[in-house]
């Protein structure tokens, strides 16, 4: 699907620019740009769906919510993601 954008009365590029982004990513044409950016074999992408639905199928049975991958990276200085603590100096 083709995305125009028209420009508004005395709506600067930069603006028209961001509308534009916002509307690819509302109809998921970055995601899918990113995901077809590397060939994934299909087994690959078998194993891929079949973690995400066991993940999705143990939410349910234990109510627990969803958590985001990113948010294991959330540590404090030299935790989770961080490169190794130099502590105190």
């Amino acid at each position: 699907m083709a995305i125009r954008i028209k420009s508004r009365h005395g709506e600067s590029v930069g603006q028209m620019l961001r509308r534009f982004k916002k509307l690819c990513e509302k109809e998921g044409l970055t995601k899918d740009v990113k995901r077809k950016q590397y060939f994934e074999k299909p087994s690959e992408r078998k194993r891929r769906s079949d973690r995400k639905s066991a993940s999705r199928m143990a939410r349910v049975v234990t109510g627990a919510p969803r958590v985001s991958p990113r948010a294991s990276q959330r540590g404090g200085p030299g935790g989770p993601g961080r490169g190794p603590s130099r502590g105190p100096r």
